[in-house]
């Protein structure tokens, strides 16, 4: 499985990496998802939470969520798969060039997580803290591994 593509993203995540929130992360991970094993890229000085999936959503038979969190509250849950789909939720400064965003919180969709201002959409995930913006994302995943299809992904009204 390839790495998430290469993308000129100019926005970045505030402050730095919240290695307790990736600890709860991981906890909620393990707890809910059973197709899920979640590590720490490093487990003293962690960068990213990367969540190995035994199958990924319609004819993807593998998948990872690479996860970020900082000390701000920024996060970004990013999705990629051996069908080369990539979709991320996001909540982080970006300048206003999202024009379907208001807040911080945005979804770039799939098959590329594009950053085109005319694709992100708003994200539906209004929560704030860790344990239930993982929540949020895992029931939006699996309501989408289910039904087979990308539609759920960024549906519904503030899960979880």
């Amino acid at each position: 499985m390839e790495g998430p593509p290469d993308q000129a993203e100019s926005h970045t995540l505030r402050g730095a990496t919240d290695r307790p929130a990736l600890l709860t992360i991981r906890d909620v991970v393990e707890e809910m998802e059973p197709l899920a094993t979640a590590e720490l890229d490093n487990y003293l000085h962690p960068s990213v939470l990367e969540v190995v999936l035994d199958d990924g959503l319609c004819a993807a038979e593998e998948a990872r969520i690479d996860i970020q969190w900082t000390t701000r509250a920024d996060y970004k849950f990013h999705y990629t798969d051996t069908e080369g789909v990539n979709f991320r939720w996001g909540k982080h400064p970006h300048a206003g060039d999202y024009i379907d965003v208001s807040g911080l919180e945005h979804y770039h969709p799939p098959p590329t997580a594009s950053s085109d201002p005319d694709e992100v959409e708003e994200s539906r995930i209004r929560q704030s803290l860790e344990a239930l913006v993982t929540r949020a994302v895992l029931k939006l995943w699996r309501v989408a591994y289910h039904t087979d299809s990308y539609a759920p992904l960024n549906a519904g009204r503030n899960p979880p």
